[in-house]
């Protein structure tokens, strides 16, 4: 809903991802106010409502300024409220605006079926979690500050950020305001070198698809930066932990094996794109190369980076290896 669209007398905000219900909600108000300079925007929790609140709604405004009332969480509305709620959404309030953020799912479905029965304006803000949709996200930020961004690019910010939406947005927004034209794979690299997290996931990811020497130059560069070798043996068996999971959960569709597993769909995906090449026996001799390491970088070696550097390379090699 871009500002420039006409302000709905209803709005229904529907999905519990945080940054899409405020993006909608700050179109909403820009519109309201674009329409009336002067608009009386009162944003209030639906449990803390009473229906004193909607009379007041329709109470003729003394300055005839536009008002606009925010229920944020209607699924949780009083049974009474919502019955006094109702009338007004299938007969909206001249010069008022009603935007009813509701989380999703079946609590309060009443309302919600009156809701999409009327000329309400409905705003999806559902979670994604779809690795499809994640990608759409991330290119939609660049097309959104018209900078060029190669499909690459973007999936290796979703690989490095994961799937939350503010952590996404403001890497994009980063990229797109440090890079000189379009932004590809080695901005992408460039930007997160450094970061403890996506740094150490990099050289998992490396070792995991069996490639050696792009794996070493990650860790390399890691280490460098100053990575903890703690942090890259921990992303080391997180990574081979939800690969062999995966891999044991069959081929069913990827958002069913992500609610079994309580992954996020997009990590299915992509454990199984690591899987290729991987049987159980070398995923086992992997694990052991790691737990190794892991008690080396701990304390109990005298060389945590060759330690490290010896984890991803027998990692690296287990790959498409069987014993």
């Amino acid at each position: 809903m871009p500002a420039t669209t006409v302000l709905a007398p209803v709005t229904l905000l529907l999905g519990d991802e945080e940054l899409l219900v405020s993006r909608a909600l700050a179109r909403v108000l820009a519109a309201a106010r674009d329409r009336d300079p002067d608009v009386d925007v009162r944003d209030q929790a639906a449990s803390a409502v009473d229906s004193a609140v909607l009379l007041d709604l329709q109470t003729p405004s003394l300055f005839g300024e536009l008002r606009v009332l925010v229920l944020r969480g209607v699924q949780d509305l009083a049974d009474d409220v919502r019955d006094a709620l109702l009338p007004l959404v299938e007969s909206p309030v001249e010069g008022a605006c009603l935007v009813l953020v509701h989380a999703g799912g079946v609590k309060g479905k009443r309302l919600l079926d009156a809701v999409k029965a009327s000329d309400a304006v409905v705003v999806p803000c559902a979670k994604v979690d779809k690795l499809g949709d994640r990608l759409m996200f991330v290119q939609g930020e660049f097309d959104a500050v018209r900078v060029e961004v190669t499909a690459g690019a973007c999936r290796a910010i979703v690989d490095a950020v994961g799937g939350d939406l503010r952590e996404l947005s403001g890497a994009c927004n980063q990229l797109a305001a440090d890079t000189a034209g379009t932004v590809d794979e080695r901005a992408v690299a460039r930007f997160f070198r450094g970061r403890a997290d996506a740094s150490g996931f990099a050289v998992a990811d490396r070792a995991l698809e069996g490639d050696v020497p792009a794996a070493l130059v990650e860790l390399r560069q890691a280490l460098n930066a100053g990575v903890d070798p703690v942090l890259v043996v921990a992303a080391l068996a997180r990574q081979l932990r939800t690969v062999a999971k995966v891999a044991s959960a069959g081929r069913a569709k990827a958002d069913v094996v992500a609610r079994e597993l309580k992954l996020a769909p997009w990590m299915v995906d992509k454990a199984r794109r690591q899987s290729r090449g991987w049987a159980p026996d070398s995923l086992a001799a992997a694990h052991a190369a790691v737990a190794v390491a892991d008690g080396e970088v701990k304390g109990g070696g005298t060389d945590p980076e060759f330690a490290v550097e010896r984890a991803v390379l027998l990692v690296a090699a287990s790959c498409g290896a069987t014993r």
